[in-house]
């Protein structure tokens, strides 16, 4: 069975009228969550991983997994002449899911384990920037819209959203890249699985 770290990416684009926070930006939330391994042997750890690991798809379970949503708050200035979005405040929730090792372990896995959660981490720390970069883009594209002689505001909120699914596909393909990158055969995710296996 191919073991991977995966990742799941959930957006949510909410675009509503209101008043943004003391000061606009992005907010970033960042949780941590473990799930237990324990065994003698890498392959042992392997094994519970694939049991026990973070979903990845209805059957798949992975050894890590990113998770990440992204909320917003607009305002919006409208006059007789144009609609124009004023400020953007954004929520980015960034989940990260790791195998935590318990129990007694011979000294030589212990620091195979050490150097391969290290590796899970990066992995996994490189899609939470990616969607920190997303969140910053995706927020810069929103402040640009300005929509001449929409009043009520109903052009300007739909290019908004229009927007934000274009940053949204566009680094979901980045993200997507990078995981062929790293779970490529003979890849960095193989090569830690190998180093801790055997």
């Amino acid at each position: 069975m191919r073991r991977l770290v995966g990742t799941v990416v959930t957006v949510l684009a909410c675009v509503g009228a209101g008043l943004g926070s003391a000061s606009a930006d992005i907010v970033t939330k960042v949780e941590t969550r473990s799930y237990a391994v324990s065994g003698d042997t890498g392959a042992a750890l392997l094994a519970v991983m694939d049991r026990r690991g973070p979903r990845h798809g209805f059957r798949a379970r992975a050894i890590a997994q990113t998770r990440y949503s992204v909320s917003w708050n607009i305002e919006w200035a409208q006059s007789r002449d144009d609609c124009r979005v004023r400020r953007v405040d954004g929520k980015l929730a960034v989940t990260y899911t790791y195998p935590k090792l318990e129990g007694d372990v011979p000294p030589p896995l212990k620091r195979r384990w050490a150097a391969f959660l290290s590796g899970v981490r990066a992995h996994e720390e490189r899609h939470g920037v990616m969607a920190g970069q997303m969140a910053r883009a995706a927020r810069k594209a929103a402040l640009d819209v300005r929509i001449a002689g929409d009043r009520a505001c109903r052009k300007a909120k739909a290019e908004v959203k229009r927007r934000l699914a274009a940053v949204y596909d566009d680094y979901e393909r980045r993200q997507n890249r990078f995981d062929r990158r790293e779970h490529r055969p003979g890849g960095p995710v193989e090569g830690l699985v190998v180093r801790l296996a055997r």
